[in-house]
């Protein structure tokens, strides 16, 4: 018998006699302490301990100990606390594509259809595995707590458009499209909240389903991260409305997400580049809108339209073509 398998016949008469309660550093404290011819440390012991608990590896038991005192699974609540309401947050990973058109802030019916034109004629050139509606694609003006003007088009009318534009995208491109709702579509959540509290969580009324009936895409709700080949994409309106005003949007959004990033939402194109301590290049990015860019409650802005399109090379490596839209032309 070699001194090791002395040593895990030690540990295991030890662990039987003091139970599986006590933690292996008490435990080989003990064991070494009693047994100080036997082990040259506390560690020494230790390790013992921890192979015939199984918690070695093959790697770093060279004595392949047999485990025979494996530690339960110590349970996610063991002080069994109150059941958390906290929600989840995960982001939402998209499988890897090629290429991935970005179109954000169509705002139908407002849409400029001159500048949505160059954007599908620019995806058309690029051919496109996928596409990613980033948020307000649709206006839902009639559903705002904002001052509504009662002559524009009525959410009925706007899902009609939306319904023949979701056509459009899908006879052109004959590819999955992923559609982030903004906090336009987040208007209608809110509406029924405060106007028809009695509908909420009713099926047909949630306006994933609404859309779905309407559209063959994906949906992602609740402000959640897309991740596209480890670009993450937010609209916009996930970090709040605070008092904020940086020298261009992506300036902000670095300031914010200190990470790579890409948002709509503000209706401008923009880039920002910072390298971190170990230089490694971080780029944040906000992707021009492809609405009208006058409207009456604000026709005097810094807006612009554009588009992008994300290209993949492999796993994490991409470049971004982030596009200015001006007068119909891609610039």
């Amino acid at each position: 018998m070699t001194n090791s398998i002395g040593k895990a016949d030690l540990a295991r008469k030890y662990r039987d006699t003091h139970g599986m309660k006590m933690p292996t550093l008490k435990l080989a404290r003990i064991m070494y302490n009693e047994n100080k011819l036997l082990f040259k440390d506390v560690e020494d012991a230790r390790s013992r301990l921890r192979a015939i608990e199984g918690k070695m590896g093959k790697r770093n038991d060279k004595g392949n100990t047999k485990v025979t005192h494996k530690h339960e699974e110590r349970p996610r609540n063991p002080y069994n606390l109150p059941e958390s309401d906290a929600e989840d947050f995960t982001p939402f990973v998209m499988p890897f594509y090629e290429r991935v058109l970005i179109l954000n802030d169509i705002h139908l019916p407002y849409q400029d259809n001159d500048a949505l034109t160059a954007a599908i004629d620019y995806g058309v050139r690029n051919e496109p595995n996928a596409i990613f509606l980033n948020g307000d694609v649709l206006d839902i003006h009639q559903l705002s707590f904002f001052e509504r003007d009662v002559k524009k088009k009525h959410f009925a009318n706007e899902l009609e458009i939306f319904k023949k534009f979701m056509g459009i995208l899908s006879d052109t491109f004959k590819v999955p499209i992923y559609f982030k709702f903004g906090n336009h579509e987040e208007r209608y959540d809110r509406f029924l909240q405060q106007k028809a509290k009695e509908l909420v969580g009713v099926e047909e009324f949630e306006l994933a389903n609404i859309i779905q009936k309407r559209a063959d895409c994906t949906i992602i709700r609740d402000k959640r991260i897309v991740v596209i080949n480890g670009l993450p994409y937010i609209h916009g309106h996930e970090f709040g409305r605070g008092v904020f005003s940086p020298v261009n949007a992506a300036r902000g959004l670095f300031l914010q997400a200190k990470h790579s990033a890409v948002k709509g939402d503000c209706h401008t194109t923009s880039e920002h580049t910072e390298p971190d301590i170990f230089g490694k290049i971080m780029t944040t990015y906000s992707v021009g809108a492809l609405c009208g860019l006058t409207p009456r409650w604000l026709p005097l802005n810094k807006w612009n339209n554009g588009c992008a399109m994300q290209f993949n090379e492999k796993k994490d490596i991409y470049s971004l073509d982030n596009r200015r839209i001006y007068k119909g032309k891609i610039l």
